[in-house]
């Protein structure tokens, strides 16, 4: 086994999970910690009610996600989003169209499928993509959310072909599973810019994850029931300490799952929405009261991916 260990270790990669929890030496741009991110965010008025919520919770909102797809919003409501988030200096993650989910696929139904997880099926799906990616764009987002490996690579391979804006965040979902060191190194090459880690890792793990990877981590510290259910507001400062720079995500157990939403279920987005702020709220707090020191991005930030319209 050491002989195995030491090969990793020449290659990178730490020998094992991390138990010592050494703190991590990285940072955002702006010498920060952590950021804040309110998952779930289905549309134009449920933006609006996180703005509401974050003003009056007093909480710092770096960055919202949607979950049904680029493909279930109107023009209008893109365009609408992107001109919220412009004016609030909040990052827009729009995540990208049709997966395997959504498609005649019956795999994704099947005890073993699950772990198909929200990839792309087949060759048509990622052109569909990409095309999602880029009325996206043409509409002023830049930033989109991928759950298929073979979409994160076509997405860098057209920013680099100036097929896509240049400055487009490509966050990894937490849905991609991949949960071990080699394997988020990958996505990084592959053109992640942030990569949402599976729920359940625990410190060690993470502290594992950071020393080889350089791209911020996200991370529910509220689990969807669907992603687990945990609650782990107690472990924030140390998540923070080993996992640095990571996005820290509010997410809502004991609520419906609402994908693919749209007005028919507006009134409960809304609603879901503004009780993710209050649960970042009482997040912050804990490190308010715990770790004051730990440092949280500017609301300016300069490396957001703001829309651009």
């Amino acid at each position: 086994m050491n002989s195995t260990k030491k090969f990793m270790l020449e290659r990178g990669f730490p020998e094992g999970d991390l138990h010592h929890l050494p703190s991590s030496t990285k940072t955002f741009p702006d010498g920060a910690q952590y950021r804040i991110e309110i998952p779930s965010v289905e549309g134009p008025k449920a933006l609006l009610s996180v703005i509401e919520a974050a003003k009056e919770y007093e909480v710092v909102v770096h960055r919202i996600s949607q979950g049904s797809g680029i493909m279930l919003l109107t023009d209008d409501e893109i365009q609408e989003m992107a001109r919220i988030g412009k004016a609030n200096h909040m990052e827009i993650s729009l995540f990208v169209g049709p997966r395997a989910t959504y498609d005649i696929y019956a795999q994704t139904l099947t005890p073993g499928g699950k772990s198909i997880g929200l990839r792309s099926s087949g060759m048509d799906q990622v052109i569909y993509a990409i095309e999602d990616v880029k009325r996206a764009c043409a509409l002023g987002i830049r930033g989109v959310l991928v759950a298929d490996e073979g979409v994160l690579w076509a997405v860098n391979e057209c920013k680099k072909a100036g097929e896509l804006p240049s400055d487009l965040v490509v966050k990894v979902s937490v849905s991609m599973g991949a949960c071990n060191p080699i394997s988020i190194k990958l996505m990084e090459g592959y053109g992640a810019d942030t990569y949402n880690v599976p729920t359940d890792l625990t410190l060690a793990k993470l502290a594992a994850i950071r020393q080889a990877v350089d791209i911020p981590i996200d991370l529910y510290v509220e689990v969807p029931d669907d992603f687990g259910g945990y609650i782990r507001y107690y472990e924030i400062v140390e998540i923070i300490r080993v996992a640095a720079p990571v996005y820290i995500k509010f997410g809502l157990r004991n609520s419906p799952n609402i994908y693919p939403s749209g007005t028919h279920l507006e009134e409960t987005a809304v609603r879901l929405s503004r009780e993710r702020v209050r649960r970042a709220k009482i997040g912050c707090d804990f490190i308010k009261r715990y770790h004051p020191e730990l440092k949280m991005s500017d609301p300016q930030a300069v490396d957001l991916g703001l829309p651009c319209s």
